[in-house]
């Protein structure tokens, strides 16, 4: 609109530039760039580098000692991450609860789930323990309230044969 008004007045008007292009421009400077995000599982104040953290493209050395001191009170448990890896070789990291499968065999007594839930049960669980690995799950899961997380859980658990008892 203001360009034909200028037009039909016979004004003349600079380059155009569009609020788009000096919008990249300022971002450019402020954020960085991201160039990767993978998600892992690694064992809990462990983290060495190899294979799995080189696909992220960081660097691995500093990775592995500010994830083991984070981690070191979770020594052994299976801790999941998720690392944002940027263009400057920088990189974050969000460290999540341990996945509800892990909780429930350990909560349950047992190696390893039903290879038939429907038919084999191969554990039992209380209504307690339930309620504790939800309340551990609930920042992660994706639901507001215990009992909904409680559902979630036991969802899980009837998924690999572990049965609650009530």
């Amino acid at each position: 609109m203001v360009l034909a008004q200028c037009l039909v007045e016979g004004l003349t008007i600079g380059p155009l530039t569009t609020a788009r292009t000096n919008l990249k421009e300022e971002e450019s400077h402020v954020s960085k760039r991201i160039a990767k995000v993978v998600k892992l599982e690694l064992v809990g104040g462990e983290a060495k580098p190899g294979p799995k953290l080189a696909s992220a493209g960081i660097v691995m050395p500093k990775f592995c000692t500010d994830f083991n001191a984070k981690t070191a009170d979770r020594r052994g448990e299976t801790v999941p991450v998720i690392i944002t890896a940027y263009e400057d070789k920088s990189f974050d990291y969000v460290i999540k609860t341990a996945p509800v499968a892990g909780l429930l065999l350990k909560a349950a007594g047992i190696k390893k789930g039903s290879s038939n839930p429907k038919t084999q049960i191969v554990g039992h669980i209380n209504e307690q323990q339930l309620r504790e690995i939800a309340e551990y799950k609930l920042p992660d899961l994706n639901c507001t309230d215990i009992d909904a997380a409680m559902k979630v859980v036991e969802g899980s658990a009837r998924n690999m044969g572990i049965v609650v008892d009530r």
